[in-house]
């Protein structure tokens, strides 16, 4: 069995199929970890999320900042429009109610113990192990999958809290969990979320440090994939694997091969011309 986790794709479904063509992908015998953010800016949402339905026990997926968008849309609750926002072909598909309810089903964060492999979308604070993690985002599950979903939707945008503490309670500790899931990428130096910033580390302000390279982090030897940040792009860090590559903004979409070392990696070349936002970037 081959195991291949994947980054952002975001309604780049054509870009997807190339890339499981590229990789040889056979659902009966090999698995893919999809790193989140499956929907939104890109062309063709409801296909990926079909995609990934049709193969439950081949194909992983943890939720994204983008996906959490679309269900908060979808909610009905909140509704928080960017101009580039592309989830219509969910939220006027056929099957909306089977995709959106499939969706809030997923979860925040994903480990295979026996491959010894973490995936989440954004990151993780410094001081959660995996076990941690692991509990803390089936807390947001649980509110996800309840048949009061909508509500959580209410409370779910805003960067406060920055710190994380196991006195935190009701929304703000769910809205703290899901903010390191789904947004991190930087920390203060004391551990805080830091998360206006969203470029590159050469550009990074002072006393900000990415999650992954905070000196005191408790899953510094736990193996983790990630997607999330495409202006850091792909690469290895240490124990972690970031897999973003801008797929959505014409660049490519990216896998890494996790049951084997040295770990392979694929690419396949996004198609600008059939990407609305390519060229805003």
């Amino acid at each position: 069995m081959a195991v291949y986790a994947v980054g952002d794709i975001q309604g780049c479904f054509d870009e997807l199929v190339k890339l499981l063509d590229l990789i040889n992908f056979n659902p009966e015998v090999d698995q893919v970890w999809l790193a989140g953010d499956l929907v939104n800016r890109g062309p063709k949402s409801a296909e990926v999320l079909r995609l990934a339905m049709a193969h439950p026990k081949s194909i992983k997926v943890v939720l994204g900042n983008h996906d959490l968008h679309l269900l908060a849309n979808a909610s009905g609750v909140v509704q928080h429009h960017h101009k580039m926002d592309t989830m219509e072909s969910v939220l006027d598909a056929y099957d909306c109610q089977e995709l959106i309810n499939w969706l809030r089903h997923q979860p925040l964060f994903y480990y295979d113990a026996a491959l010894n492999f973490s995936m989440v979308h954004a990151g993780l604070p410094p001081d959660w192990t995996i076990t941690e993690a692991c509990e803390k985002a089936k807390e947001v599950e649980a509110v996800l999958q309840s048949d009061n979903w909508q509500s959580f939707f209410n409370h779910m945008y805003g960067n406060q809290p920055k710190r994380w503490s196991d006195e935190l309670v009701g929304w703000d500790r769910l809205r703290y969990i899901t903010n390191c899931f789904t947004r991190l990428r930087y920390c203060h130096e004391d551990g805080g979320l830091a998360l206006k910033f969203k470029g590159s580390p050469t550009d990074k302000p002072t006393k900000q440090t990415a999650w992954f390279e905070m000196p005191d982090r408790l899953t510094k030897k736990d193996r983790i994939v990630f997607g999330h940040w495409s202006t850091l792009g792909t690469g290895r860090y240490g124990n972690v694997f970031s897999l973003d590559s801008g797929a959505v903004w014409g660049e490519q979409l990216t896998a890494v091969r996790l049951d084997e070392t040295p770990h392979e990696w694929f690419v396949v070349d996004a198609d600008p011309a059939g990407l609305p936002h390519a060229k805003n970037k």
